[in-house]
């Protein structure tokens, strides 16, 4: 029994060594890792302290920045403002194709504005333009000719013939002075149509005649009736004188 149980002391021994030597190797290899993980880490801290270190000269500009930032901070209204016409906004950039519709109008636009001058000439004629306006019924009136304008339009070949008599009606313009001469005879001509009025009725001709006859023939008898009673007046008295 007691060589058995050395012998089983010795097995126990030699196992438990075994693994121990195991964890001893395990455990030095987790605390070779570590050390790894540690300068791994340590040099990650040194790059983070020397990018810090340069981060120092930002962080003062951030620092200068206080002032500035809270002026911004003072606009807090006016920015939740602004964020209130996110929908506005949005439906402002829905418009962007019609906008580049207006922007392709650019080009027209500029032709409008070079006509300022024309556009401020046309506005001059707002007076005479309500004239014309108030002379529609006059105009409805000649609108209602456009039958007869229609027929005249028909004489083109005419008028074109008459537009071929340019020299000729030159000559005629040079008529003016008799033709006023002529227009001054007026009230004669309308005498001399009067009378010829009369010639176109023999019977009325006649009579006027007759009745001129007659008045002829009046003031005659009575010229020689004054006559004679003149004359009778006179013989007395001539009588009278050679008695004496």
């Amino acid at each position: 029994m007691t060589m058995r149980t050395a012998l089983a002391l010795l097995a126990a021994a030699a196992m438990t060594g075994c693994s121990f030597a195991t964890t001893i190797r395990e455990n030095t290899a987790a605390i070779n890792g570590s050390s790894d993980t540690i300068r791994t880490n340590t040099a990650a801290i040194g790059e983070s302290t020397r990018g810090t270190t340069a981060l120092v000269p930002a962080l003062q500009g951030v620092n200068n920045l206080r002032t500035p930032l809270e002026s911004v901070a003072a606009l807090s209204p006016t920015l939740q403002g602004v964020a209130s016409l996110r929908d506005p906004m949005t439906r402002v950039a829905a418009l962007d194709m019609p906008m580049q519709s207006v922007a392709a109008l650019n080009a027209p636009m500029m032709r409008v504005a070079a006509l300022e001058m024309p556009m401020n000439s046309v506005a001059q004629l707002d007076g005479p333009m309500r004239s014309v306006a108030a002379m529609k019924p006059s105009l409805d009136a000649v609108a209602s000719l456009r039958p007869a304008l229609d027929r005249v339009s028909s004489l083109d070949v005419r008028l074109a013939a008459v537009a071929d008599l340019g020299p000729q009606l030159q000559n005629v313009g040079g008529l003016r002075e008799p033709l006023d001469r002529v227009a001054a005879l007026e009230a004669p001509m309308s005498r001399l149509a009067a009378l010829g009025s009369v010639l176109d009725r023999p019977l009325l001709l006649i009579g006027v005649g007759l009745l001129a006859l007659a008045a002829w023939g009046v003031v005659t008898f009575l010229a020689v009736r004054f006559a004679i009673i003149s004359a009778a007046r006179a013989q007395p008295a001539g009588i009278g004188v050679g008695v004496r």
